[in-house]
């Protein structure tokens, strides 16, 4: 299984990072397991929506910035519904 070109633990390890990264830029305070699952999901959702647009991206660093952007809306949308 591969995901936006990518095996499953880059995917994992590069969702982390992306996580990470978001957290910083957002200055919210999350755990590891839920910086990864931010990375991750963040990605694969805004590359759903990207797709839906006719737009691809494949490879790592794609991978990165598009789990970063996901994972930063994703923050903003828990904090809104908090409030």
């Amino acid at each position: 299984m591969s995901l936006n070109g990518v095996g499953i633990l880059a995917a994992i390890i590069i969702g982390g990072l992306a996580g990470w990264l978001a957290e910083r830029f957002m200055n919210s305070d999350m755990g590891l397991f839920m910086n990864i699952a931010l990375g991750i999901i963040g990605a694969v959702v805004l590359n759903f929506i990207l797709a839906a647009f006719g737009m691809a991206f494949a490879g790592w660093l794609a991978y990165l910035v598009i789990g970063f952007i996901g994972a930063c809306l994703l923050i903003a949308a828990g904090r809104a519904v908090k409030r």
